[in-house]
Protein backbone atom coordinates (compact mmCIF):
# COMPACT_ATOMS: atom_id res chain seq x y z
CA UNK A 1 0.00 0.00 0.00
CA UNK A 2 1.69 3.37 -1.01
CA UNK A 3 1.86 6.13 1.44
CA UNK A 4 -0.67 9.06 1.11
CA UNK A 5 0.74 12.12 -0.64
CA UNK A 6 1.66 15.02 1.78
CA UNK A 7 -0.01 18.16 1.69
CA UNK A 8 0.20 20.61 -1.32
CA UNK A 9 2.98 23.40 -0.29
CA UNK A 10 1.09 26.68 -1.02
CA UNK A 11 3.33 29.30 -2.45
CA UNK A 12 3.75 32.95 -0.80
CA UNK A 13 3.18 36.10 -2.65
CA UNK A 14 6.88 36.69 -3.36
CA UNK A 15 6.89 32.99 -5.21
CA UNK A 16 3.61 33.85 -7.32
CA UNK A 17 5.59 37.25 -8.12
CA UNK A 18 8.63 35.53 -8.68
CA UNK A 19 7.08 33.37 -11.26
CA UNK A 20 5.60 35.51 -13.03
CA UNK A 21 8.73 37.64 -13.29
CA UNK A 22 11.83 35.11 -12.92
CA UNK A 23 13.85 38.25 -13.20
CA UNK A 24 12.33 40.18 -9.95
CA UNK A 25 14.63 38.80 -7.62
CA UNK A 26 17.76 39.98 -9.18
CA UNK A 27 16.35 43.12 -10.12
CA UNK A 28 15.88 43.55 -6.22
CA UNK A 29 19.42 42.19 -4.86
CA UNK A 30 20.80 44.87 -7.35
CA UNK A 31 19.04 47.64 -5.92
CA UNK A 32 20.06 47.02 -2.92
CA UNK A 33 23.30 46.90 -3.64
CA UNK A 34 22.97 50.16 -6.06
CA UNK A 35 21.33 51.63 -2.88
CA UNK A 36 24.39 50.75 -0.77
CA UNK A 37 26.98 51.91 -3.09
CA UNK A 38 25.34 55.16 -3.35
CA UNK A 39 25.42 55.27 0.07
CA UNK A 40 21.91 55.21 1.65
CA UNK A 41 21.45 53.73 4.40
CA UNK A 42 19.96 50.31 4.27
CA UNK A 43 21.07 49.33 7.81
CA UNK A 44 18.21 51.17 9.75
CA UNK A 45 15.93 47.99 11.24
CA UNK A 46 19.48 46.31 12.04
CA UNK A 47 20.66 49.16 14.33
CA UNK A 48 17.84 48.99 16.17
CA UNK A 49 17.55 45.22 16.68
CA UNK A 50 21.93 45.39 17.73
CA UNK A 51 20.31 47.82 20.93
CA UNK A 52 18.06 44.97 22.18
CA UNK A 53 20.78 42.59 22.26
CA UNK A 54 23.60 41.68 24.36
CA UNK A 55 27.11 41.04 22.80
CA UNK A 56 26.99 38.27 20.80
CA UNK A 57 23.25 37.55 21.15
CA UNK A 58 22.02 34.67 18.73
CA UNK A 59 19.45 36.49 16.25
CA UNK A 60 17.12 34.58 13.40
CA UNK A 61 16.96 36.95 9.90
CA UNK A 62 13.46 35.41 8.76
CA UNK A 63 13.01 36.34 5.53
CA UNK A 64 16.04 37.22 4.90
CA UNK A 65 16.10 38.15 1.39
CA UNK A 66 19.84 39.58 0.14
CA UNK A 67 21.18 39.75 3.83
CA UNK A 68 21.36 43.54 4.55
CA UNK A 69 20.07 42.87 8.23
CA UNK A 70 21.86 39.40 8.94
CA UNK A 71 25.01 41.08 7.25
CA UNK A 72 25.25 44.04 9.68
CA UNK A 73 24.48 42.06 12.92
CA UNK A 74 26.77 39.57 11.89
CA UNK A 75 29.41 42.21 11.24
CA UNK A 76 28.40 43.72 14.89
CA UNK A 77 29.80 40.24 16.69
CA UNK A 78 26.18 38.58 16.61
CA UNK A 79 25.54 34.99 15.53
CA UNK A 80 23.01 35.23 12.82
CA UNK A 81 21.31 32.26 10.78
CA UNK A 82 18.86 33.40 7.92
CA UNK A 83 16.04 31.64 6.05
CA UNK A 84 14.70 32.63 2.82
CA UNK A 85 12.59 30.61 0.42
CA UNK A 86 14.31 32.43 -2.86
CA UNK A 87 17.57 30.86 -3.67
CA UNK A 88 18.44 34.19 -5.98
CA UNK A 89 18.58 36.14 -2.47
CA UNK A 90 20.37 32.97 -0.40
CA UNK A 91 22.65 33.43 -3.26
CA UNK A 92 23.55 37.43 -2.87
CA UNK A 93 23.48 37.09 1.00
CA UNK A 94 25.81 34.95 0.96
CA UNK A 95 27.83 36.33 -1.75
CA UNK A 96 27.42 39.92 -0.06
CA UNK A 97 27.64 39.07 3.43
CA UNK A 98 29.54 36.09 4.16
CA UNK A 99 29.61 34.79 7.94
CA UNK A 100 26.26 34.17 8.88
CA UNK A 101 24.22 30.84 8.22
CA UNK A 102 22.18 31.68 5.32
CA UNK A 103 19.64 28.99 4.37
CA UNK A 104 16.72 28.17 1.65
CA UNK A 105 13.58 27.85 3.52
CA UNK A 106 9.87 28.26 3.68
CA UNK A 107 8.82 30.06 6.76
CA UNK A 108 5.54 28.48 6.91
CA UNK A 109 7.56 25.05 7.64
CA UNK A 110 10.49 26.42 9.81
CA UNK A 111 12.29 23.61 11.74
CA UNK A 112 16.24 24.61 12.38
CA UNK A 113 16.67 21.89 15.03
CA UNK A 114 16.14 19.04 12.00
CA UNK A 115 18.92 21.33 9.71
CA UNK A 116 21.17 21.19 13.22
CA UNK A 117 20.33 24.72 13.93
CA UNK A 118 19.55 25.35 17.68
CA UNK A 119 15.95 26.96 17.64
CA UNK A 120 16.55 29.64 20.77
CA UNK A 121 17.20 32.76 19.09
CA UNK A 122 17.30 35.63 21.29
CA UNK A 123 15.99 37.90 18.50
CA UNK A 124 13.78 37.18 15.41
CA UNK A 125 13.51 40.18 12.89
CA UNK A 126 11.17 40.08 10.13
CA UNK A 127 11.63 43.01 8.23
CA UNK A 128 11.08 44.35 4.74
CA UNK A 129 7.25 44.02 4.27
CA UNK A 130 8.00 40.38 4.88
CA UNK A 131 4.83 39.44 6.69
CA UNK A 132 2.73 40.85 3.46
CA UNK A 133 4.15 38.44 1.17
CA UNK A 134 3.16 35.33 2.96
CA UNK A 135 0.36 33.49 2.04
CA UNK A 136 -2.86 34.41 4.29
CA UNK A 137 -3.08 30.59 4.96
CA UNK A 138 0.38 30.04 6.28
CA UNK A 139 0.10 33.64 8.62
CA UNK A 140 -0.39 31.46 11.72
CA UNK A 141 2.11 28.67 11.08
CA UNK A 142 4.82 31.42 10.05
CA UNK A 143 3.73 32.80 13.92
CA UNK A 144 3.82 29.39 15.35
CA UNK A 145 7.10 28.66 14.08
CA UNK A 146 9.06 32.14 15.34
CA UNK A 147 7.31 31.28 18.66
CA UNK A 148 8.90 27.81 18.60
CA UNK A 149 12.33 29.50 17.77
CA UNK A 150 12.49 32.15 20.61
CA UNK A 151 14.41 31.73 23.49
CA UNK A 152 12.48 31.93 26.88
CA UNK A 153 13.32 35.90 27.29
CA UNK A 154 13.66 36.16 23.46
CA UNK A 155 11.80 39.08 21.23
CA UNK A 156 10.21 38.58 17.77
CA UNK A 157 10.63 42.32 15.99
CA UNK A 158 8.46 42.62 12.76
CA UNK A 159 7.66 45.46 10.43
CA UNK A 160 5.34 46.08 7.51
CA UNK A 161 3.06 48.19 5.95
CA UNK A 162 -0.38 49.26 5.96
CA UNK A 163 -2.43 48.48 2.84
CA UNK A 164 -0.64 45.48 2.16
CA UNK A 165 -3.37 43.00 2.57
CA UNK A 166 -2.78 42.40 6.60
CA UNK A 167 -4.89 44.67 8.25
CA UNK A 168 -2.88 45.72 11.68
CA UNK A 169 -5.59 43.97 14.86
CA UNK A 170 -5.68 41.04 12.56
CA UNK A 171 -1.76 40.62 12.22
CA UNK A 172 -1.65 41.58 16.64
CA UNK A 173 -5.01 38.61 17.23
CA UNK A 174 -2.98 36.20 14.94
CA UNK A 175 0.28 36.24 17.08
CA UNK A 176 -1.44 36.47 20.11
CA UNK A 177 -3.43 33.19 19.37
CA UNK A 178 0.07 31.90 18.81
CA UNK A 179 1.54 32.65 21.93
CA UNK A 180 3.19 35.75 21.42
CA UNK A 181 2.38 39.43 23.43
CA UNK A 182 3.02 42.50 22.06
CA UNK A 183 5.30 44.53 24.33
CA UNK A 184 5.76 47.41 21.84
CA UNK A 185 4.68 49.41 19.24
CA UNK A 186 6.03 51.93 16.87
CA UNK A 187 5.39 53.44 13.54
CA UNK A 188 9.05 53.59 12.27
CA UNK A 189 12.20 51.61 12.78
CA UNK A 190 13.77 54.82 14.32
CA UNK A 191 11.22 54.69 17.24
CA UNK A 192 8.38 57.22 16.10
CA UNK A 193 5.29 56.21 17.92
CA UNK A 194 2.47 54.20 16.78
CA UNK A 195 -1.06 54.78 16.70
CA UNK A 196 -4.31 53.01 14.85
CA UNK A 197 -5.66 56.26 13.77
CA UNK A 198 -2.83 57.82 11.74
CA UNK A 199 0.14 55.21 11.32
CA UNK A 200 1.17 53.55 8.34
CA UNK A 201 3.25 51.33 9.12
CA UNK A 202 4.32 48.93 12.21
CA UNK A 203 7.38 48.13 13.94
CA UNK A 204 5.93 45.35 16.65
CA UNK A 205 8.43 43.79 19.44
CA UNK A 206 6.69 40.60 20.98
CA UNK A 207 7.34 38.26 23.61
CA UNK A 208 6.69 35.07 24.47
CA UNK A 209 3.09 35.22 26.49
CA UNK A 210 4.07 32.48 28.91
CA UNK A 211 7.71 34.00 29.64
CA UNK A 212 7.89 35.66 32.61
CA UNK A 213 7.18 38.99 32.11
Amino acid sequence: MSAPNPPERTPSHWEELTAADPAHSSWYVQRFRTLAADGHDIFGEARLVDAMLGRRGRVLDAGCGPGRLGGHLHNAGHSVVGVDVDPVLIAAAEADYPGPTWLVGDLAELDLPSRSVAGDFDVIVCAGNVMTFLAPVTRPAVLRGFANHLAPAGRLVTGFGADRGYDFAQFRTDAAEQGLAVDLQLSTWDLRPFTDEDSEFLVAVFSLAHADR
